[in-house]
């Protein structure tokens, strides 16, 4: 389902590429790292998603007669220019951390490689795709976790910020642990599995309760799901699922899959309701809430001994209310003059600001546990050898260090993209999905605290810490 977006980039972007055009530095190689800074929700992980729609993106890169028209008609950019744009061809190289791995503040998750112009038209589109995605996954992922193996739907299309934000939210809260959508088209489009009951609208068009509970069991009799707070759940909504379990889906053999509370007190009413159907012989009959859900209130529900069996939970996920910017960034960190990388950093009264410099790589340390232990950032040409001790220190209080002796080093950046070609084959979504949930596992529990988790290791090679030192006390000197 292609959309030409190639226009879909800030207008800095085409003017900046205009002007590296005119100077005549354009092919000029350089380095880009996309990467964020800050955990939503004060988290101690984000998860990483949307690498599959960058790389549908940059496989469809092209500008049209319409699009170079309509730039023309800015009157800012020049025919030569214009003419480079109607003759694009993506020839950059593209490294990526693999959808569904846990990822933590400034570490590069993509980097792009090759003609300036290029790199720098395709931030936008990166930054969007990468930032919704992962924001959408992280936040899932905690209201999975806090569902403690209860199922979790994601419900929130209708409250999405607009259609892409439905059917990629979707795809980012599967990724991210959720067990199906409402959402119809994305599983038409992605397969993940879509589920839904009845409306209120429903219940009130029918004379009464009951009518309506029997209507909608006649028609759906193996997959029957009633909506029982349009009136009074304990005293009309439960006890008409009962009689309509007992006259209509018995007598053909069917059993009543579930009842779903929209209002109200769901905690008590979950409890009274479970008793209900036990007594009446429906221990299998599932109970579903939903009603503006978040990780909080599920975790709340559940400790206060909620009988729920499936969390549908709408605009709090598929918005992330609570904190909804991911805040992922672009930055150069290198350039190519000939056969040399030359560094580049920005500098900033901010600390959290100042960037990394250099062409670099992402490695995960493991321990004969299997647990995560840290990771390290390194040069790209850096070999950590796990048969040899390696010393791991904090980049900014450097006195903090560990000498790790048993460990296995694994890089976390996949090459995407060689020379504008995708060499990258993108999993099935149910096994980003496993993934995801496999990679987390290997997580220390204290770091998946929703308060005050520990803070994970992310560590600068020596020699990447080295070089961005010298650059930082070289510009130091340039201001002095």
């Amino acid at each position: 389902m292609f959309k030409n977006l190639t226009l879909l980039a800030d207008f800095y972007e085409f003017t900046m590429a205009n002007g590296y055009f005119e100077q005549g530095i354009g092919e000029e190689i350089a380095y880009f790292d996309m990467y964020f800074r800050k955990i939503p929700d004060g988290g101690g992980f984000a998860v990483f998603a949307g690498l599959d729609q960058v790389i549908d993106y940059l496989n469809n890169l092209k500008f049209t007669d319409s699009d170079i028209e309509f730039l023309r008609s800015k009157k800012c950019f020049g025919e030569g220019f214009l003419q480079y744009l109607k003759n694009f061809k993506f020839e950059c190289d593209v490294w990526a951390a693999e959808e569904g791995t846990p990822v933590f503040p400034n570490e590069p998750l993509v980097i792009v490689r090759g003609p300036v112009i290029q790199a720098q038209l395709i931030e936008t589109m990166l930054l969007l795709t990468i930032n919704h995605q992962s924001l959408i996954a992280t936040k899932a992922n905690r209201i999975v976790r806090a569902a403690q193996g209860k199922a979790v739907l994601e419900f929130g299309s209708r409250r999405a910020h607009g259609s892409d934000g439905a059917v990629y939210g979707a795809r980012a809260a599967y990724i991210g642990g959720c067990n199906g959508t409402a959402c119809t088209i994305a599983d038409k489009q992605f397969g993940i599995p879509a589920a839904g009951t009845m409306a209120h609208s429903w219940v009130q068009l029918f004379p009464d309760e009951y009518s309506a509970f029997c209507a909608y069991a006649r028609v759906f009799p193996d997959d029957c799901v009633l909506l029982v707070d349009t009136y009074n759940v304990l005293k009309s909504g439960i006890p008409n699922a009962i009689k309509v379990h007992n006259d209509i889906l018995k007598p053909l053999g069917k059993r009543l899959k579930g009842i779903r509370i929209d209002s109200g007190d769901i905690t008590y009413l979950s409890k009274k309701a479970r008793k209900m159907l036990d007594d009446a012989g429906m221990s299998d009959c599932n109970i579903i809430a939903t009603n503006s859900l978040d990780e909080y209130i599920i975790r709340e529900m559940l400790i206060q001994g909620a009988c729920v069996d499936v969390f549908g939970v709408g605009e709090r996920l598929i918005t992330s209310r609570s904190e909804p910017v991911f805040g992922g960034v672009y930055k150069l960190a290198a350039i190519e003059k000939g056969n040399e990388i030359i560094p580049k950093i920005k500098l900033s009264e901010n600390v959290s600001k100042i960037t990394t410099p250099g062409f670099k790589n992402l490695f995960r340390l493991f321990g004969e546990d299997n647990r995560a232990i840290a990771d390290v950032i390194t040069l790209h040409d850096e070999i950590i050898d796990s048969l040899s001790p390696y010393t791991i220190f904090h980049p900014e209080h450097t006195w903090k260090k560990r000498v790790l002796k048993s460990f296995t080093a694994v890089p976390l950046l996949k090459k995407v993209f060689d020379k504008g070609k995708c060499i990258y084959d993108s999993p099935p979504l149910y096994e980003i999905q496993k993934g995801c949930q496999n990679k987390i596992d290997s997580l220390w529990d204290e770091v998946k605290r929703f308060e005050n988790p520990h803070e994970y290791y992310v560590d600068l090679s020596k020699p990447l810490w080295d070089m961005k030192q010298r650059l930082l006390n070289e510009y130091q000197t340039i201001s002095n």
